[in-house]
């Protein structure tokens, strides 16, 4: 069963998809349901995906497609083979990688973590990374490139590439993918405090930055590190 708000962006998004061809911006979609803030728009169509009633094609913007309308039947699972479409994602955020790389899934790279750079403004990058299957968990994955020194006790150097699982909650000491204040993206530990929230770094040299809880927004959490010699 759909919240209210699941079912009116289901609507939309398919009454979108008919009319123009193709599904609805961010924007448009939190101006068509009055939310405040793309993150709404983000966990609702998380949320549907989960449920079987949206899939995203990987590496393409604006590439929503309904699989079922609210009354119908759920569709049955489909298998990724040689002959499905490389860019219908499957399971996780990921594809299965070339035949010549079994154990291997090819992540998409968003791009560099850096303020004033959202994840979703991040999206449409048309890259990807091959990263080992045993690295990943359930759910879905994406890769960062990392940019600064901020995280370097923790053994994360300017120009490693993070594995991310996808989500939006983390336990407290969890190294995450924060949105603050709607506008910048960040990789940092998560640390409750009461009824605030603290991003700490991991070098001595930059200090924790302490926020109310409705200005960061986690976007994922770190699982892996792929680094290049």
């Amino acid at each position: 069963m759909l919240t209210r708000k699941q079912h009116e962006l289901l609507m939309f998004i398919d009454r979108h998809l008919e009319e123009t061809g193709f599904s609805p911006s961010f924007d448009e979609m939190k101006t068509a349901l009055d939310l405040k803030s793309k993150s709404g728009i983000h966990r609702l169509i998380t949320a549907l995906e989960e449920r079987g009633f949206l899939r995203r094609r990987a590496h393409r913007a604006r590439a929503l497609e309904v699989v079922r309308r609210p009354g119908s039947a759920a569709p049955p699972r489909i298998e990724m083979n040689e002959e499905a479409s490389p860019n219908v994602v499957q399971g996780n955020f990921g594809r299965p990688a070339k035949q010549d790389k079994p154990n291997a899934i090819t992540l998409p790279l968003f791009g560099r973590i850096a303020a004033g750079s959202p994840i979703e403004a991040l999206r449409d990058q048309g890259q990807g990374v091959d990263v080992p299957v045993g690295m990943l968990g359930s759910g879905e994955h994406y890769a960062l490139e990392v940019a600064g020194d901020s995280m370097i006790e923790a053994g994360i150097l300017d120009g490693d590439t993070v594995v991310i699982q996808r989500g939006d909650s983390a336990e407290n000491g969890d190294i995450v993918v924060a949105l603050v204040d709607e506008n910048e993206v960040t990789l940092k530990r998560l640390r409750r405090r009461g009824n605030s929230v603290a991003l700490e770094p991991a070098n001595r040299n930059h200090e924790t930055r302490i926020f109310g809880p409705d200005r960061v927004q986690v976007q994922g959490r770190l699982v892996g590190l792929i680094r290049s010699y």
